[in-house]
């Protein structure tokens, strides 16, 4: 490397042009009146003591009078090490510009990995603000507190919310009010047992990211039905159907709505069974198209995978865990209606009004 060189470098490094000069002119000579360095290098004469003062802050140089300013190169393990070390960082921003450039971008991709937990809260309050059909989340009082203006929001919007609440150790935690859960939630229900924080959105997106005090923290951001659809299972079986309410706004006098059609036909089951007359309004989309729809009729048929409870209780929810659907009559049209990711059914149900009459 050229003198040249050495001092456009030195520039990148945080030196001034002529900090830059004057030091490389003193590591030619060793040692140099103030004067000699001026004459020798691109520095103007009236400039050189303060250039060589800032130098010597700096660690660059040191000063002494012999009949006039002297100046020479100190030990360069300092400056060395400096160099080195902004070295290092430049390197390691490189690094991340690349990861950065590479990285997914939220809003076009399926999937997102993150580093931070407060990336996967802060994505969740967006998306839980603008829900428009339902939000299904578990997680701890504390992030129930940094999310309860978003959830309040999403109720206000018309969102049936259903919250799981449970601890971040294994000590219990007390539970928000039940005047705050009435403002933010659906149905509440707590699972003693620390898990992830899980938030599903319309189907659509979820945000998870594991227990605070897990070995690793990172994010999953999902924009995709599909892999949203396996989030809803873990949240339906782990966080949800095994435990009892600690709140409910649900009114058992009819009507009475459901934004999953698994809790609709664990209801609607024994009712027609015991030949009740079940009127239903479904609001949803139709499969084919795409376009929304409302239709209302008879239930007159459902239709699962599974078994039906033999013991007179509820069925539990994994024996809808394969097909499951109902088929509805409306005057002189028949609709089979199915649930979230329904292909093979005529209407994809959004939300179900149900009232059995006698």
């Amino acid at each position: 490397m050229n003198p040249d060189e050495l001092v456009a470098t030195l520039e990148e490094a945080g030196l001034s042009p002529y900090q830059a000069d004057a030091f490389v002119t003193l590591l030619e000579r060793g040692s140099a009146s103030a004067t000699d360095v001026a004459q020798a290098s691109s520095v103007p004469d009236p400039r050189i003591y303060d250039v060589l003062r800032g130098l010597e802050e700096r660690g660059y140089v040191e000063t002494y009078e012999q009949e006039s300013l002297q100046a020479r190169a100190r030990d360069p393990t300092e400056v060395l090490e400096d160099l080195r070390s902004r070295a290092t960082r430049l390197e390691s921003a490189a690094d991340e510009i690349e990861t950065r450039w590479t990285r997914p971008d939220i809003e076009d991709h399926a999937v997102s990995i993150v580093k931070r937990f407060d990336t996967v809260l802060a994505r969740a309050d967006e998306l839980v603000r603008s829900a428009d059909h339902q939000v299904q989340i578990g997680l701890t009082p504390a992030q129930f507190d940094a999310l309860e203006g978003a959830l309040e929001a999403a109720r206000e919007n018309g969102a049936n919310v259903k919250v799981c609440l449970f601890p971040e150790t294994a000590e219990e935690s007390s539970l928000p009010s039940t005047e705050r859960l009435a403002r933010t939630c659906t149905e509440a229900r707590y699972r003693r047992i620390p898990a992830p924080f899980v938030a599903l959105v319309d189907r659509s997106w979820t945000c998870f990211a594991p227990n605070r005090h897990s070995a690793n923290e990172y994010g999953v951001l999902v924009n995709d039905r599909t892999h949203t659809y396996v989030f809803y299972w873990y949240f339906s079986t782990c966080l949800w159907d095994v435990y009892e309410p600690v709140y409910s706004a649900r009114d058992d006098r009819p009507p009475t709505t459901y934004v999953d059609i698994r809790e609709c036909l664990r209801r609607v089951e024994p009712l027609l069974e015991d030949g009740r007359r079940v009127e239903a309004t479904v609001e949803g989309f139709e499969t084919d198209t795409g376009r929304e729809i409302t239709v209302s009729g008879t239930i007159t048929d459902i239709t699962y995978s599974g078994t039906s409870g033999d013991d007179g209780g509820s069925t539990p929810i994994t024996q809808f865990a394969g097909k499951a659907g109902f088929t509805l009559e409306s005057g002189t049209e028949s609709y089979t209606v199915g649930g979230w990711g329904a292909i093979i059914e005529d209407v994809e149900a959004v939300r179900i009004g149900i009232d059995p009459s006698a």
